[in-house]
Formats: C-alpha cells, sequence, structure tokens
C-alpha cells in the first residue's frame, strides 16, 4: 500500500497562492460567503436521501418507483435497470488490466513539481502563442521594458483561459480560428516595480488592454498536431476592457442597465474577467464572465438599503479595489456609477468569423459569477446552455432557448442563430439526497448502496418578460439571479465551475472544485453530494435529465468523481479500482475528446504536485480510469483544455504566480527560460508518430474530428457555420463505449399520461 501524497498547503486553505486569490478573484474564500439564505445545502438533500433508502434496503433491491412513477433510473456497470449500485459491484471492476479506454492510451505523467509542462512519452509540444505577441495588423513585437497600452490592444493577452478552435475551410484547409479568454492581469508579474498602492495610468490602461479575448488565426502542420500563430492575419482581433460590447435580451435596455455614460442601458465597453466558456453548434463562442465583482470599488458608500444588500450578494467590494481601476474612471466607483456592475457578469456571446461583429451580452442567461456556458441542442434542435455560478454555496443553472437553431450558411440562417439565446426560459437546480445520514461520516466513505446520489428538479425563474419568482420583476431575476435563486429555494453547492455536457450521452458533467468551509463551526457539514469535511479536492457531478430531454423539467445525479490521493478511502473513480489512477485534486475546467472520455484540468492541486491535465472514461467496463495527461510550471493553472484527435491545447495561466513573486524575483523561468519575463501562453501537444492522440495502437489518423473541429466545409472565409456532428472513434472492441453518439444508460420508462413524471431516482 503506497503512503498518501504529501500536502502541500498555504495559508489561503488550498494549492493556489496568495497572490493568485488578490488578483484573479479578488481574495473571495476570505470574504463573508455572500449567500445568506436559509435554502438547503446540497449535502443536506443527500443525508435525508440516504435515511429514506436505509429504511428501504431491508429486501436488499431498493425499489426506485414512488407513487407517481419514475422518470430516470441509473444502471451502473454491471447493473440492471432501476437496480441500485452496491460496493460489491462497484468494486467489480478490481484487478483490470489490459488496454486503456479509447483515447487514453498513453503512458500517464506521473505528479511532479519541474518547472516545466510535462508530456507523456512519445509526444511533442510547442508554443502556439504567448502574452504579448502581436496578432493585429500594425501591432509591436514584445517587449517587457516598453509597454504600452497601444501595443497591448493589439498583442495577446494576459494569462488565456478557455479555448476554442474553428475551421476555416476551403482555401484554408490547413488553418483554424483561435479563441482565446483572458481572465485577469497580475501586475506584479507584469510590470517592473509596480506599486500595488499608486499604479500609474499607463498600467491600468494596459491593463484594461490584456484582459478581454483574443481571435488569432493558427496554422496546422500537416505531418503532425503542431499549432503555430500567424500573425496578423485579417481574422485576428482583440477585444478588451474599452471595446464595444451590447446587451441584449429581455433585460436590455431596462433601468437597472442604464448609466449615466449609457441612458439606453444596451451598449458596454468591456468584458472582464472572462473564464472558461463554450463553443456554440451554430459557430459562435461564448465566455463567461466571472469574478467581475472585484473590478468594482466602494460598495460601502451605498446608503440605499436594497441596493447595498444586493452589492453585498454579488461581493462587490466595499472599499477600494486591488488594481484602484476606481481612479481612473468613475464608471468603476459604484458610488458614483451604481449600475455599472449589474453591466457585467453575463455570458458573452462572439463570432470569430466576422471581425466587425459586436459581441453580445446575453441577459436571457442571467447575471451571477459565470464561470463556463457549454450548449447542447433538444431533438427539436432548440439550444440548452448549462451554467455554473462559480461561489461557495451558489447555484446551478441551465437556459432553455424558445428558437430552434437553422443549419446552413446562409445569412438568414446566420442572423436567426444569433438571437437564440435571447428567447427562453431560465433555470435554477433543487436537489433531492438519496441516503441516510447515519452513514455519512464527514471522511468520504461511500455509503452502502456503493454511490453518492439523488434526483432533482429545475426551478423556473424567468421567461422572456414574465417573472416566475414572487415580488421579483423579470428584469430584477436576470440582473439579480442570485437573489432570485435564494427565493426559489435553489440547492447551495461546492463553487460549481465548468460544466459540460457529453456529446454521446448528454449526461452533464459539474466540476465542483472544493470547499474547506464545509463543516466549519456554523457551516454545514458533510453530506451525499458533498461527503467530506473541509473539503480541499473537490468532486464532479454527473447528471442525466429526465426521458433524455434537456428541456425537461427533472433529471437524476451522481458523484462521478470524489478527488484526491486514490489511497485515501474517501476517494472515488466511478467504481475503478483506485490503485490504477492517477491521483487528481481540485477540478476546474473539464472538456470532451472525440472518444467520449471527459478530461479535466485542475485548479489548486492539493496533493503535492503541480496542476495538471486528466482524461477518464466516463462509460464501458473502464468507465472511471484516469490518468493524468500533463503538468505544468511552478504557480501555473491548467486551463482551456481543448481535445482533438491529433492535439491536446492547454492555456498555461499565471505562471510563477507564487508568494514573493514579482518581475524582479521571478519564480519560474517558463517558457522563454532564465533571465526573460515569466508569460502565460497556449501550449499545443502532440505524438511524434503522427497517429491520432490515445488511439489503438496500430489506427492511423482517420480524419475524424471533435466537437471542437467539426468537419471542415468549403465555404467563405467568414461565414462557416459549425454543425453538430458525431466524433470519429476507434473500431468498437470489448468493453469501449460505442463509436455513435447513444442515450444515457440511465433507463426512461413510459411517461404516464395520467400524471406528470416523479422526481428522478437511480
Amino acid at each position: 500500500m503506497r503512503k498518501l501524497l504529501p500536502f502541500i498547503g498555504n495559508p489561503h486553505g488550498s494549492g493556489r497562492s496568495a497572490l493568485t486569490c488578490r488578483y484573479r478573484c479578488g481574495d473571495a474564500c476570505f470574504h463573508e460567503v455572500p449567500n445568506t439564505s436559509d435554502n438547503e445545502y446540497v449535502g443536506d438533500v443527500i443525508a435525508r436521501a440516504y435515511s429514506r433508502r436505509a429504511m428501504l434496503r431491508s429486501a436488499a433491491v431498493v425499489t426506485v418507483a414512488t407513487a407517481a412513477g419514475s422518470a430516470v433510473a441509473f444502471g451502473g456497470p454491471g447493473q440492471t435497470a432501476n437496480a441500485t449500485p452496491s460496493a460489491d459491484a462497484a468494486a467489480a471492476g478490481a484487478g483490470k488490466g489490459g488496454e486503456a479506454a479509447r483515447g487514453l492510451r498513453f503512458k500517464a505523467v506521473a505528479p511532479n513539481t519541474d518547472d516545466k509542462v510535462t508530456i507523456p512519452e512519445g509526444h511533442e509540444q510547442n508554443l502556439v502563442i504567448r502574452w504579448g505577441d502581436p496578432i493585429v495588423k500594425g501591432a509591436p513585437g514584445f517587449n517587457p521594458d516598453k509597454q504600452t497600452a497601444a501595443a497591448q490592444a493589439g498583442q495577446f493577452g494576459y494569462n488565456n483561459d478557455f479555448l476554442s478552435l474553428l475551421p476555416l475551410g476551403g482555401d484554408y484547409e490547413r488553418q483554424q480560428l483561435l479563441v482565446a479568454n483572458h481572465e485577469y492581469t497580475d501586475e506584479n508579474l507584469m510590470f517592473k516595480a509596480y506599486d500595488a498602492n499608486n499604479p500609474t495610468r499607463e498600467q491600468v490602461e494596459i491593463a484594461w488592454a490584456a484582459h478581454g479575448l483574443s481571435v488569432v488565426a493558427v496554422q496546422e502542420d500537416h505531418r503532425s498536431g503542431k499549432l503555430t500563430a500567424i500573425s496578423r492575419h485579417q481574422l485576428n482581433r482583440r477585444l478588451h476592457t474599452t471595446s464595444e460590447f451590447r446587451l441584449t435580451g429581455p433585460a436590455a435596455g431596462g433601468a437597472l442597465l442604464k448609466t449615466s455614460v449609457d441612458p439606453t442601458g444596451t451598449k458596454v465597453l468591456g468584458t472582464l474577467n472572462n473564464c472558461a466558456g463554450g463553443t456554440t453548434p451554430w459557430g459562435t463562442t461564448l465566455h463567461g464572465e466571472e469574478n467581475f465583482n472585484q473590478y468594482f470599488a466602494n460598495a460601502g458608500q451605498v446608503t440605499d438599503p436594497t441596493q447595498a444588500a444586493r452589492l453585498k450578494r454579488y461581493g462587490v467590494t466595499s472599499g477600494a479595489t486591488e488594481r484602484k481601476w476606481e481612479r481612473f474612471d468613475k464608471r468603476f466607483d459604484v458610488a458614483q456609477e451604481p449600475n455599472e456592475s449589474h453591466r457585467f457578469g453575463w455570458v458573452v456571446e462572439l463570432d470569430p468569423y466576422d471581425p466587425n461583429s459586436v459581441p453580445r451580452k446575453r441577459t436571457a442567461l442571467g447575471r451571477f459569477k459565470h464561470e463556463a456556458a457549454q450548449p447542447r441542442l433538444t431533438e427539436d434542435g432548440r439550444p440548452v446552455v448549462y451554467m455554473g455560478d462559480d461561489e461557495r454555496f451558489d447555484y446551478f443553472y441551465k437556459f432553455v432557448s424558445s428558437k430552434q437553431m437553422k443549419k446552413g450558411n446562409s445569412r438568414a440562417a446566420k442572423e436567426h442563430n444569433l438571437t437564440l439565446l435571447d428567447e427562453g426560459t431560465l433555470y435554477v437546480a433543487k436537489l433531492t439526497g438519496d441516503s441516510p445520514a447515519a452513514e455519512l461520516d464527514g471522511t468520504g466513505k461511500l455509503p452502502h448502496d456503493g454511490e453518492f446520489d439523488g434526483s432533482g428538479v429545475w426551478i423556473k425563474l424567468a421567461t422572456g418578460n414574465v417573472s416566475h419568482v414572487e415580488g421579483m420583476t423579470a428584469e430584477e431575476v436576470y440582473v439579480f439571479t442570485r437573489l432570485a435563486a435564494d427565493k426559489v429555494g435553489a440547492t447551495k453547492m461546492d463553487r460549481p465551475e465548468d460544466v459540460e455536457p457529453s456529446p454521446r450521452t448528454g449526461r452533464v458533467y459539474i466540476a465542483l472544485t472544493n470547499n474547506t468551509d464545509r463543516g466549519k463551526p456554523g457551516k454545514e457539514g458533510a453530506t451525499e453530494a458533498n461527503p467530506r469535511n473541509l473539503n480541499k479536492h473537490g468532486q464532479i457531478l454527473e447528471l442525466a435529465e429526465n426521458f433524455d430531454d434537456p428541456a425537461g423539467d427533472g433529471f437524476a445525479w451522481r458523484l462521478f468523481l470524489v478527488a484526491g490521493d486514490p489511497n485515501d478511502p474517501a476517494t472515488y473513480f466511478a467504481g475503478f479500482p483506485k490503485d490504477k489512477v492517477s491521483p487528481i485534486s481540485c477540478p476546474d475546467n473539464v472538456a470532451f475528446d472525440p472518444h467520449g472520455n471527459l478530461w479535466i484540468s485542475t485548479d489548486g492541486n492539493q496533493l503535492g504536485s503541480h496542476d495538471g491535465l486528466f482524461g477518464v472514461a466516463t462509460a464501458g467496463e473502464r468507465r472511471g480510469e484516469l490518468k493524468q495527461f500533463l503538468t505544468v510550471p511552478r504557480g501555473a493553472e491548467t486551463c482551456g483544455p481543448l481535445i482533438q484527435d491529433k492535439r491536446v491545447l492547454v492555456s498555461v495561466q499565471h505562471p510563477g504566480e507564487i508568494d514573493g513573486a514579482s518581475v524582479e524575483k521571478p519564480q519560474s523561468v517558463w517558457p522563454d527560460g532564465p533571465g526573460k519575463i515569466v508569460r502565460p501562453a497556449v501550449v499545443s501537444v502532440w505524438r511524434k508518430d503522427g497517429r491520432n492522440i490515445g488511439v489503438c495502437p496500430d489506427q492511423l489518423t482517420r480524419g475524424g474530428v471533435s466537437r471542437e473541429t467539426p468537419p471542415r466545409a468549403s465555404t467563405s472565409l467568414n461565414r462557416h457555420i459549425v454543425l453538430n456532428s458525431p466524433p470519429v472513434s476507434c473500431p468498437r472492441e470489448a468493453g469501449a463505449s460505442s463509436p455513435r453518439p447513444r442515450r444515457a444508460r440511465w433507463r426512461t420508462p413510459p411517461r404516464s399520461p395520467a400524471r406528470p413524471p416523479a422526481p428522478s431516482r437511480w
């Protein structure tokens, strides 16, 4: 038996440095939790469910039908429909040998603390683009000693996060468009002799220009997976804190979004703290504005009690901000511009193919700390967008459009699809547990039934101009979505970050990064969905919609992974043998590969290793098999994973961001070596032999594509529409997941015409 991996902690109770906490989220974990509602915690729900299950277990088989009938029941590997998985069944795969799941056939990288991007044997890597590299026409090369706001406005931004690759096709067959978020700036690592108490206007304006989004054309090497940025391509673009954005949807133009500079309530300058995002089936990208609250100052000076309560619920800074932007633009001072902060915290939609388009902030999707937004389509073609609010004890949402997507490349189809996210219904999740509290001791030990699971319902918040929340107008619901969710009794979650629906099964995977407040005095203790007190490592929740209908009003859920050292009894890997998986801590961003495997990037590893990227099988006999693909340099976070057939892309965010670090005292020499300034960058990894990532040993590249890179078509340069297409995978093997998209294994009994479906049961 191996010893538990060593814990390397810091005063912030996570694997992140104090410097990261200051600049990325404004020390959110050290402020009062914004959610002071008495809504149930997801763990409470789980504990009660355990109690109900214990009462039914005497017959050795748990009954999953209720008086109203069951909508969805789960059958895990080796389980029959409506059977409850047992601990013995979960361990039935012990001793599994043979080949790894398709897409995961590489030698796992060992945990390490090397100051580099460490990749598997037989693979190569390159830097696609770094902070400061010129991307638009006229932009100068990067010079850390002569930075200017004008130069940065034409250069790749700082701290890249979400990544998307979109094909160009036609005469540009080997070119793609790389779209990247730039979450935040760390001025200590950007400028020499930076005085945090007295930044200069030039430094502030450089930081404004380093936030936002980048669109960069990249060239693909036809013999490998290498990508090279094309400087000054005609589609290259930078959007930043002073770029024009447009508010659209039901709240646009309302009184809560109007300012002295914009009396129309529809025009916003900038986008802030863009974290993860999504790629739509109609060829646009979505970008979540996350910790926007830290950029706005002086909430403590607001005397109106209603406005003060709203600002507090969103965690807006009570005094001066860390960056002091309010000294240079009054819009960042809520005492002077009370509505300006309302214009941030949205999902932004960008058309990367049109360099003249104005990005739209979609108010119908609600306002909160958006980590990500990844859509899927209903059977009749309506988009459904899943979203997490990255805050301790906050909520999980979805938006269901009322419009169907139009296929094709016509102007009419394009214009129609750019309205899809303006009309529909916004929901918030309420979870119900399924196990007895007596089996939850705070250590993460599995209950007797072998899984942490339950059911849930989607509660309507607003549809168009109609509010479903008593005492709130529709505009108030959209602008103060957290308060609306408080009122309807949504379930508190542990920092729901990135969310991804599987393109194969439709199951939705939610990264719950951690919550070290769990079990502290006065705070909620262990529950089924959150089975560990002082939870440092986090977990991933798996959700299946009733009747496989993403527009439905109910779902089943379970914990797919409980992260940490596999030798720790508290961990769980979907029942896969724990001596055959890599250790993982603090799941953050998630993505799917063409084979249906879930890939997970981490943020704040608590196991003594650097953060990394991991792949895990979600179906078949090797479900739960998790392998580490890479690690990132000192102080860095792994972001924006994008997995295609021939390459894996990651954003290496905030390298060298370690307490005490500065330009003069660097804590990393990545990526350019000693004597050079540390620079966030995008890295591409591919196999040396030119074959697909993690495929069958004898299979050559077949030209298959992932969701991120749909089939190339011969289209005009900036009118390519991306359509859903099934992923391509290896020939079917015993125990492997299906090569075709299929329905989830959660069984769906016929709907009774006499009554609505009951909440889901596993």
